[in-house]
């Protein structure tokens, strides 16, 4: 099964990963009582270990084997991290073949070292970005959101100005401070779209505000989504076209951006005002990416990008 059509992401704590009866199943302990649950490996894209989990090694191979990607992580699916290297924190353990198609990373490599086709795959990704955030946020279901009076006119306004802008981009930096310009307005709008009040973005955390703590939970699932989509077409988390000069998973950032601001920012805001905990919030999210079919925008810009930029004769 193509893993933008996969439907399950499993986050786990407190129980055992194992193989039994041929099945990879979850074992959690009531009382006296061990009770088994089936993990369907050929549907699933990732597995996240929680707090309190082990897996064993023949569990480990069968993920393998079907393609599923396995990520460690803390107490409520963050921080993401494993036993290897952290890579923008979002570290997984991937399944090794020697044998996947290297067709998408070869038209990647052939423009990446090139600024300029790097920045023209910047601006690729953003216009992406700017066509989901005016597709969901101006969907009929956040029009029947209850809680969210946007002003339909002002981000219109706002996306229009940035994307204008992007033909003025000469370089990273330059994008950089028109994402931030744009982002920055963004957070203002859907703020003032449910009466939030006064909000300052704060990441790693945000301390006590809640809007904050759900933004940084929220792109977490981004980035998770994004390491399986560069995976999944075989491209390098260092090959990134704006973010992570200084670090090795900058191409999980900006894939990520593709869909965070569409789908993660308006409902951080919302589940904030409706005291939802995290929990909650997290299923928001999950159903949201399933609903808007997150992977696959993903997937179709990351092989659009390189097949129209791409050198290879």
């Amino acid at each position: 099964m193509l893993h933008s059509k996969r439907a399950n992401l499993y986050y786990l704590q407190y129980c055992r990963v194992l193989v039994n009866g041929g099945r990879v199943e979850y074992v959690t302990d009531e009382g006296r009582q061990s009770l088994y649950w089936n993990i369907s490996i050929a549907n699933t894209t990732v597995v996240m270990l929680g707090t309190g989990t082990s897996v064993t090694q023949a569990a480990m191979r069968e993920f393998a084997k079907a393609g599923v990607l396995v990520g460690f992580c803390g107490g409520g699916g963050t921080p993401l991290y494993a036993a290897n290297e952290v890579e923008v924190d979002v570290s997984w353990l991937t399944s090794q073949s020697e044998y996947r198609a290297t067709e998408y990373l070869q038209h990647w490599v052939s423009f990446w070292f090139d600024e300029q086709y790097r920045l023209a795959a910047a601006v690729a990704f953003q216009r992406v970005r700017i066509a989901k955030i005016k597709q969901h946020w101006l969907s009929p279901a956040m029009q029947r959101e209850s809680g969210f009076n946007l002003s339909q006119e002002r981000l219109l306004q706002l996306l229009s100005r940035y994307e204008n802008s992007l033909a003025d981009c000469r370089n990273g930096t330059d994008l950089l401070t028109q994402e931030a310009v744009m982002t920055k307005a963004l957070y203002k709008l859907a703020a003032q779209a449910v009466s939030y009040g006064d909000f300052t973005r704060a990441k790693r955390g945000g301390g006590a505000d809640v809007a904050n703590r759900f933004l940084d939970h929220g792109n977490y699932l981004a980035y998770g989504l994004a390491a399986v989509a560069t995976w999944v077409i075989g491209l390098p988390h260092g090959l990134a076209v704006l973010h992570g000069k200084t670090r090795r998973g900058g191409l999980v950032f900006d894939v990520a951006d593709l869909i965070k601001d569409a789908l993660i920012l308006p409902q951080a805001f919302i589940a904030a005002m409706e005291g939802e905990d995290e929990q909650t919030f997290r299923q928001r999210c999950l159903n949201g990416f399933q609903k808007a079919q997150a992977l696959d925008v993903m997937i179709d810009a990351l092989q659009d990008t390189a097949l129209q930029l791409s050198q290879v004769a």
